[in-house]
């Protein structure tokens, strides 16, 4: 692994990548962290085995309901993986907190959930770029003579006549509750139209460029892209956190993994429709403020159309929901390995006890 991850900075550093590199040594520093992780689990396993709580809460804390048979059976009620150490036993009404092998199979699952976090980004930040080539067509539109006449700075236009106008500014529109309700909707068809690409990328060009520059805005999406990748691929201790809050709280009748899967849907839905709503908002500005513009409609993009005025929220919460989706994924993976694990085992213990 570390060899294959040598040899990917390398191709990076060649190719000039140095987003994607500084990502690429995130990934190594997270590795670093998880290794650190394990060692402390490996090395602590022992005494936290003999942490002892009284069965009662031991029978509340479980994500199933504890059955008669397993209440009356080994453990003291407490459905362990393995056998405690032979030379240590809890008191009688108290059962341990977690097996020595329970914490072999957390630090198991600690690593698959970074694998699955990076793996996630990673797909996430490919479908990314595979979204950008399709906006490579309308770039080279940006240099032929339509494009050249329909964006003539001397040519004079009123608002509505706009196609970026008429796209998101109309009836509905000066509601703030149906602005928001069409936003929502919007998000599942065509994120970006060409209309969207072209008068984003006017408006960047004024704002930040002598006008009648030649400059490849998509390029610098791409760019963009790769250093918010950067921050999508760690795993800060907020997000570890809310891991260990996921498995602590899992108790039998909360439905706690039920309700944290809503979590990264309801943030991904609530980002897309607010980016839409941010782009129709733009369009509204236009027509509140000018009847008739000279060349292609120039928007303004400011902090205020974010929520709490901060832009840069919208990239952690991205993040956030790309850990907890690698955290139900590799939460339903691990449930289902341990079942086949364990149905492979009585499978083959009732065949060998069929056979002799």
């Amino acid at each position: 692994l570390e060899g294959i991850l040598h040899h990917l900075g390398q191709w990076f550093s060649k190719r000039k990548k140095k987003a994607l590199f500084d990502a690429l040594e995130k990934v190594k520093s997270e590795l670093m962290t998880l290794g650190f992780i394990s060692l402390l689990l490996t090395v602590t396993a022992r005494y936290i085995s003999r942490i002892c709580i009284p069965a009662g809460a031991a029978h509340t804390m479980l994500p199933c309901k504890l059955s008669r048979s397993s209440e009356h059976g080994e453990g003291h009620g407490r459905r362990h993986l393995s056998e405690e150490p032979a030379n240590f036993s809890c008191p009688k009404g108290m059962v341990s907190l977690v097996s020595t092998d329970g914490l072999h199979q957390l630090h198991i699952f600690v690593f698959f959930l970074a694998v699955f976090h990076v793996t996630f980004s990673a797909i996430t930040m490919s479908l990314g770029r595979a979204k950008t080539r399709i906006w490579k067509e309308w770039e080279k539109d940006t240099s032929s003579i339509t494009y050249e006449f329909s964006a003539d700075p001397s040519k004079f236009r009123l608002t509505h006549q706009t196609s970026f106008v008429r796209q998101h500014a109309s009836c509905w529109s000066k509601s703030t509750i149906m602005l928001y309700v069409v936003s929502f909707f919007r998000q599942f068809f065509r994120s970006v139209r060409r209309t969207d690409y072209l008068t984003l990328r006017h408006g960047f060009i004024a704002a930040h460029l002598s006008p009648g520059t030649r400059f490849n805005f998509r390029k610098y999406i791409k760019r963009s892209l790769q250093d918010d990748f950067k921050t999508v691929v760690g795993i800060s201790p907020p997000l570890w956190a809310s891991a260990l809050a996921v498995m602590l709280f899992n108790v039998h009748g909360w439905h706690n993994l039920f309700w944290f899967s809503t979590i990264p849907l309801v943030v991904i839905l609530a980002i897309g429709t607010k980016l839409q709503a941010i782009i129709a908002r733009m369009a509204v500005e236009i027509t509140e403020k000018h009847t008739v513009i000279q060349g292609m409609p120039v928007v303004k993009l400011s902090d205020e159309h974010f929520w709490f005025g901060k832009p840069h929220m919208v990239l952690h919460l991205i993040h956030f929901a790309l850990f907890q989706n690698a955290f139900e994924i590799t939460y339903f993976f691990w449930i289902w390995v341990r079942l086949l694990l364990t149905f492979g085992i009585i499978f083959y213990g009732t065949t060998l006890s069929v056979l002799f």
